[in-house]
């Protein structure tokens, strides 16, 4: 049985090289490509090559390509000219000119932490990072989280974004503070505190909320998907379509 395999993937043009450097990544994929794997690049599912004709050359497919579009909030003025999504913003790399510009980075995970230092290393005068929790809730690791406040991002803790500004691109966001409520799911609820709204001063504002998979492929696919639209497997990781499996972001 043979296996096709992305040689690096997200972790070699997603994750940025002060995370994770490039020699160690590149040393990770070349003891995997000596097991014996075969490798395809530069081919897309549902485009160069289909799922049917997968399992007739295979025994069994693994799909694990990801999530990678950045979810979004659904607040005015989102489709402003200066919104970026940061999972798309760190995959392609297609940056603006950040120099001493002012950046709000709105999330709390790894994705954001890595937004945030990319877009300060680049120059920018000012890089704020909105949590509509506290730091004790954030999922981004505690020292990605360290690493961010040294070399000087701004943390606003207990905000959260209701509002962006501006008439063709960024210029403001309104934000609103927030409070803890105990929650019977176990998880703190943030609840927004009525007649705090304030504005900030913005150039460019980035959302790291989280992600999903990519409508499209998935699809061409045909499988059959859950409730928030991730890929649906039962306990052994098998789709809809017998011997097709998936496994990490695409099913949770």
């Amino acid at each position: 049985m043979r296996s096709i395999i992305i040689s690096g993937g997200l972790l070699s043009h997603g994750i940025p090289e002060f995370r994770l450097p490039r020699d160690i990544l590149e040393k990770a994929i070349q003891k995997v490509l000596d097991l014996g794997i075969e490798t395809k690049l530069g081919v897309e599912i549902g485009k160069d090559i289909t799922l049917e004709e997968l399992k007739e050359k295979y025994d069994a497919v693994l799909l694990c390509f990801g999530a990678n579009i950045s979810s979004k909030m659904h607040i005015e003025g989102e489709e402003l000219e200066g919104v970026y999504g940061g999972n798309e913003l760190l995959e392609y790399q297609n940056y603006p000119d950040f120099t001493g510009k002012t950046v709000l980075v709105i999330g709390g995970g790894n994705t954001a932490m890595d937004t945030a230092r990319t877009v300060n290393k680049m120059g920018a005068k000012s890089v704020k990072v909105v949590y509509r929790r506290a730091r004790a809730q954030m999922p981004a690791e505690d020292a990605e989280v360290e690493d961010a406040i040294e070399e000087g991002v701004e943390f606003l803790f207990q905000n959260n974004i209701v509002r962006i500004i501006g008439k063709d691109k960024v210029e403001e966001a309104e934000c609103i503070k927030t409070e803890l409520i105990k929650s019977d799911e176990g998880r703190d609820k943030p609840v927004n505190i009525e007649g705090s709204n304030y504005r900030i001063k913005a150039d460019y504002i980035v959302m790291a909320l989280g992600s999903k998979p990519n409508k499209e492929i998935l699809e061409k696919l045909g499988l059959e998907l859950n409730d928030w639209g991730y890929i649906k497997t039962n306990e052994n990781y098998e789709t809809s379509m017998q011997n097709v499996f998936s496994a990490g972001d695409l099913i949770r």
